[in-house]
């Protein structure tokens, strides 16, 4: 039984469950950063695809915290089925094994600096793409409308009982199943668990307060500009919306983030006029998904062909800077694991009577330490290489940097049921299984110990793939 909070299409009712409380540092609204509809997030999703790297898996002596309970080897057949689902092109994940193979790499020392590949899918959209596929299958009930509301389980508190849905109009059904699994979003996994104590005061799988700990992002933010001595060469380093499917991006190697304490980030090469603003995506107002839902309708324009229609009228501009020399720096940078960056409950409760999400976002002195110092070595590397020429921006050259007021994510929700052998450091075994519970699993990138440099759809794809391979098994 597959149980969908929301509907076929998107509902501000729904949608306003999603709505909570943001302390710490500024951080998206909460409701815009998911959607609660069938096919989910997928609906606004970018299609930018990469596995996580083995460094991301690897316990980091320089990264506190670091490492994931199982080798990188046990994610990759799955890394293969879950680019099928998600239609992108197949081959490896080298550089080599790019479509444009004849197009230069930039010439530098493999010591030095690497590439790191990214595919694109169209993007997939979960709720169009694969809805007749769920519907229509006869091993599938599924029940739309149904928000869960609570988490009941046995008096001993080792397993769940029954979960408790509560439809529109106030009609109150309980679910029971031999096994359960909750994949509703980083954030309400943890909403969820946390606020489901009737017979577990501190929430469902929080016996050591882990629940809600560690939440992460991904920093991905405009770091300087690039001169570069031949913008020929970006052919495989450029990306147009919608058009793109491959492309590489530059990489330190893992010996670099080593030598001088670094988490693992890649950097993308923008095209920008000189002396171009460096602007970051806090500095503009945040997208109502809510308000471009209602245009979309009004104007009967799918997000498809909105996105369609933004590549077109962004073409030109792209063309008319490719052949400049000056492009700008992003990087894209995991967050260091952090045990004081969490999701709690709000005091506020939605419609359902269900606490609110609260979310206290925090980051770490070596989370600017890597921005800094890693672009200083991309920089040299540039140079060392006589390709380019790097100007940090003005806040990361400063004597005594400091974060600005808003610091840029990627909207990559991660952490807060992170997995762990240990259950006094961890929420899920190597397994996703709750910790304690005898029939709960987890999936979504809340599992994820670290976030790596990868955007995480793919990865949440395969772990979903190998959760439901391990359940069949179970079964």
């Amino acid at each position: 039984m597959l149980l969908e909070g929301g509907g076929f299409d998107l509902d501000p009712a729904l949608q306003d469950r999603y709505r909570g409380e943001v302390v710490g540092r500024p951080y998206y609204s909460l409701e815009a950063t998911r959607l609660h509809y069938f096919g989910g997030t997928t609906g606004h999703w970018g299609g930018f695809c990469a596995p996580l790297d083995p460094v991301d898996f690897s316990s980091r002596s320089w990264v506190p915290g670091s490492g994931w309970p199982f080798a990188p080897e046990t994610l990759e057949p799955w890394y293969t089925e879950a680019a099928t689902l998600l239609e992108l092109q197949p081959g490896g994940w080298a550089p080599s094994d790019a479509e444009e193979t004849n197009a230069p790499l930039l010439p530098v020392s493999s010591d030095a600096l690497g590439h790191k590949l990214w595919r694109f899918s169209p993007p997939t959209r979960f709720g169009s793409r694969y809805r007749n596929d769920v519907v229509r299958h006869h091993h599938i009930q599924l029940l739309t409308h149904a928000p869960v509301v609570s988490l009941r389980t046995t008096a001993d508190g080792t397993a769940l009982d029954h979960l408790v849905v509560r439809q529109p109009g106030g009609h109150t059904v309980r679910i029971r199943a031999q096994h359960f699994v909750l994949a509703c979003s980083t954030l309400q996994n943890v909403r969820l668990l946390l606020s489901s104590n009737d017979h577990l005061p501190a929430g469902v799988g929080n016996a050591f307060d882990q629940v809600g700990r560690g939440f992460m992002e991904h920093l991905e933010m405009p770091v300087g500009t690039l001169a570069l001595m031949r913008p020929q060469d970006m052919q495989r380093y450029a990306y147009d919306w919608g058009v793109t499917r491959e492309r590489v991006e530059l990489q330190l190697p893992v010996e670099v983030q080593r030598r001088y304490g670094l988490l693992n980030a890649s950097f993308s090469l923008d095209p920008a006029t000189a002396g171009s603003a460096l602007v970051s995506t806090f500095d503009r107002e945040p997208p109502d998904v809510l308000e471009a839902y209602r245009q979309d309708t009004r104007s009967g324009m799918t997000s498809e062909l909105r996105a369609a229609a933004l590549a077109e009228r962004r073409a030109h501009d792209v063309n008319t800077v490719r052949r400049s020399p000056f492009f700008t720096v992003m990087t894209r940078q995991e967050q260091a694991p952090n045990a004081a960056s969490r999701v709690t409950l709000s005091n506020d409760r939605d419609a359902w009577g269900v606490p609110r999400a609260r979310l206290d976002w925090q980051l770490t002195a070596l989370d600017l330490h890597s921005m800094r110092e890693g672009t200083r070595a991309l920089g040299r590397a540039l140079g060392a290489a006589g390709v380019a020429r790097l100007q940090l921006v003005d806040w990361l050259a400063a004597d005594a940097p400091a974060w600005p007021e808003r610091v840029s994510g990627g909207w990559h929700d991660m952490g807060g049921t992170r997995m762990h052998a240990d259950p006094r450091k961890g929420v899920v075994d190597a397994d996703c299984r709750v910790h304690g519970m005898a029939n709960l699993w987890l999936a979504g990138a809340g599992v994820f110990p670290a976030g790596g440099a990868a955007n995480p759809t793919l990865s949440i794809v395969a772990l979903a793939l190998r959760l439901a391979n391990h359940l069949s098994a179970t079964m």
